[in-house]
């Protein structure tokens, strides 16, 4: 044709003469469907019917496949030369929101996850985790029908978030529990100013001695994972019983590894062979030493082994020993727990300790970004559980208690005219 119709004058369409190669055009639209998304798709096929003219709306749907809207608003959009907003569907386009379709379906679904319908012997979801296939259930069961997809959505919506158990719960606390802390940050703060040394001491969790799942991940070779044995028996395994002293001025970490039981006597002979290792050479003008400790277990306030245990050390080293116990339940904040029992925790993550030596070396391999260094020895003593300490025994303690709650807060006096004993040989032994 001459004259240059609209039709002839764009290459994009086919004809035959005056005619349109509808399968010349479908077999075009059908290779570039798949590299589109529908909005490109859309302007395409405007494109395609606004090239042809009259009746090319009706042509492109059937050569396409679609609609005749679908063409209808891919031609208007062409003509009007829409600009690229960064999303496919206009405003409103596609299938309503279950909140529109399903008026009520947010509501419902609160109802199942909301904090105050926790324990409600009415709710479908009490004794069952609240996943999203149980939650699609919940809501099938009272009349509403959506995809995990749409509840995940919908959940966000709400303001809900996949969250773990969050320990901050110490259960009843005592009123003066803020103060303690305080003071203890404040008498460490005096014994650093000082040169003398501030101790954190604990007792880490038990471990057992074979080939036993730890928690956590290591990488391994694909295919290969260390195998353990299936069960834990406890009853007759050998434990390893890691007891901690963190050195506060130094960054540095000792830690003696009981095999019998933990008591107040093998407590306090991890600090006597911390202080003969290490403390007494670091800091031999020191006058004084600061422990700081929970207020249970081989450390215990209440303890009276442990009192008459730190009268012997001090009577052997010759310093008055100072102890400041945390409240109960706030043992996290022992500075012994984050600043050294975490980062063993890490180093020893899925592998399974199988000997002594194996706990041994792997806690003296621990260290930080920030220079924390660990030495580790092998307790091998005896340390007998239900030993009764007499009246008498506890009144011999040189034990003078602070006027701010004396039960936690109290020095050991090394006694009159005590001089350090030499150093000797104790039971416990670094293996190498």
């Amino acid at each position: 044709m001459s004259g240059g119709g609209r039709a002839e004058c764009d290459p994009a369409v086919m004809r035959v003469g005056d005619r349109v190669d509808v399968a010349a055009l479908a077999a075009k639209l059908a290779t570039m469907r798949p590299q589109l998304d529908e909005r490109q798709w859309r302007l395409l096929l405007g494109v395609e019917a606004n090239a042809i003219g009259r009746g090319g709306i009706a042509l492109v749907a059937r050569a396409a496949g679609v609609s005749l809207t679908t063409v209808s608003k891919g031609a208007r959009q062409a003509r009007e030369g829409v600009v690229a907003a960064g999303r496919v569907r206009a405003p409103g386009a596609g299938r309503p929101r279950a909140e529109r379709a399903q008026p009520g379906i947010l509501e419902a679904l609160e109802s199942l996850v909301a904090p105050d319908s926790r324990g409600d012997p009415m709710s479908p979801l009490r004794w069952t985790t609240k996943s999203l296939s149980h939650l699609v259930k919940g809501l099938a069961g009272v009349g509403y029908v959506v995809s995990d997809t749409t509840v995940l959505r919908m959940l966000q919506v709400l303001g809900y978030r996949l969250m773990k158990t969050f320990k901050t719960k110490e259960g009843r606390q005592h009123p003066d529990r803020d103060a303690q802390f305080r003071r203890i940050n404040d008498t460490a703060a005096q014994f650093l100013a000082a040169g003398d040394p501030v101790v954190s001491v604990d007792t880490k969790k038990k471990e057992l001695v074979g080939e036993y799942a730890q928690g956590g991940r290591e990488w391994q070779p694909q295919g290969q994972p260390v195998q353990v044995n299936g069960h834990d028996f406890p009853t007759g395994v050998p434990k390893a019983i890691p007891y901690g002293v963190f050195d506060l001025a130094a960054n540095e970490g000792f830690v003696s590894v009981g095999v019998d039981h933990d008591t107040a006597p093998f407590a306090v002979n991890a600090i006597r062979t911390w202080w003969r290792r290490t403390g007494a050479a670091r800091y031999p003008a020191s006058t004084r030493l600061l422990i700081t400790a929970d207020s249970g277990g081989s450390n215990g306030y209440r303890l009276r082994a442990w009192k008459v245990e730190l009268a012997k050390l001090a009577a052997e080293i010759g310093r008055d020993i100072t102890v400041a116990h945390y409240p109960t339940g706030a043992s996290k904040w022992n500075k012994v727990e984050h600043r050294l029992f975490s980062f063993i925790s890490i180093n020893w993550r899925g592998r399974p300790l199988t000997d002594y030596q194996v706990v041994i070396e792997t806690i003296a391999a621990t260290t930080t970004k920030t220079g924390l260094t660990v030495e580790a020895v092998l307790d091998e003593g005896i340390y007998p559980t239900g030993v009764k300490v007499t009246n008498a025994q506890m009144k011999a303690v040189p034990l003078t208690p602070h006027d701010f709650h004396g039960e936690w807060n109290y020095t050991i006096h090394k006694g009159p005219d005590t001089e350090p004993a030499p150093a000797k040989q104790t039971r416990a032994k670094l293996i190498k």
